[in-house]
């Protein structure tokens, strides 16, 4: 089998420093090869520097998505941060959408060599490799979960990652991740309109994070920003700031005004998801 690890850093490749818990090269690299037979033949990727999850983005996904594409046919397994790693499951699902490829995240709330999840985590990553179906994943607390809907819903506990459902991405427009000004923004009760407004001019685009199944304070002068917005050519999406169930516009009245502004219907996505679909289509 051929086996591709890219390591971008994160807590799993960990160890102690003067300054604290900082990232080590080679220590994910020798703890995947010792779980790997004879018949494996390993190539690795190793980010210089490698990152905490909290400074990955676009320019970072892109990498991995050209070490991903020059090994056709191999399986990845990519080590991460947790803190983040709801972002770049969404990126490379919907990025690699239809390629076939067989993608592994990796990571774990405690370093290796320190009796907690990472070897676990590992070991079910290299598990998952030698499976056939195509798809991105994530090997988390003795779960294989489907990356493109992640949801990081516990900051401490050793099974912090969950999974919402999502509909199968359909192959995006762009293949990489261009220069775009995007961002989350989360309304909340009492916000004024002109900080939304102050937001999205600096923007070309976001995702807008509404009340329940769809809906938003009435206050005309919001709603007319975000027509605003949407007249001007800026892509707005709306997700659910529930974790599950997503949108459903219509049902209730005081949606009425949101929808009316143009704004696009995310469905059941999740943020990091929406934001990605805007980056790629």
């Amino acid at each position: 089998m051929q086996l591709v690890l890219i390591h971008t850093g994160g807590t799993i490749g960990m160890a102690e420093t003067l300054d604290g818990l900082a990232p080590q090269r080679g220590l994910v690299e020798a703890a995947l090869e010792a779980r790997l037979g004879r018949d494996t033949t390993l190539t690795s990727h190793v980010f210089d520097p490698l990152l905490d999850s909290a400074d990955v983005g676009p320019t970072h996904w892109n990498e991995m998505l050209d070490v991903i594409r020059s090994h056709p046919g191999a399986s990845v397994i990519v080590a991460h941060g947790t803190d983040t790693m709801a972002f770049t499951g969404a990126a490379l699902a919907q990025a690699l959408a239809g390629e076939e490829r067989r993608v592994i995240l990796c990571g774990s709330m405690h370093p290796l060599g320190t009796g907690g999840d990472a070897e676990e985590n590992l070991s079910l990553a290299v598990e998952a490799a030698t499976r056939t179906e195509s798809g991105v994943f994530l090997a988390f607390a003795g779960k294989l979960l489907e990356a493109g809907g992640l949801v990081k819903h516990h900051s401490h506990e050793v099974d912090a990652f969950r999974a919402q459902q999502q509909s199968s991405p359909s192959a995006p427009l762009h293949r990489r991740f261009a220069e775009r000004r995007l961002a989350i923004l989360t309304l909340s009760p009492g916000m004024p309109s002109a900080m939304i407004e102050a937001s999205l001019s600096q923007l070309d685009g976001a995702v807008l994070r509404v009340f329940g199944s769809g809906t938003a304070m009435a206050d005309p002068s919001l709603l007319k920003v975000l027509a605003d917005a949407v007249r001007a050519g800026k892509r707005l999406r709306a997700v659910s700031q529930c974790e599950a169930g997503g949108l459903a516009p219509g049902a209730y009245a005081a949606g009425a005004g949101l929808w009316s502004t143009g704004i696009e219907n995310g469905g059941a996505q999740t943020p990091e998801a929406a934001l990605i679909h805007l980056w790629l289509n």
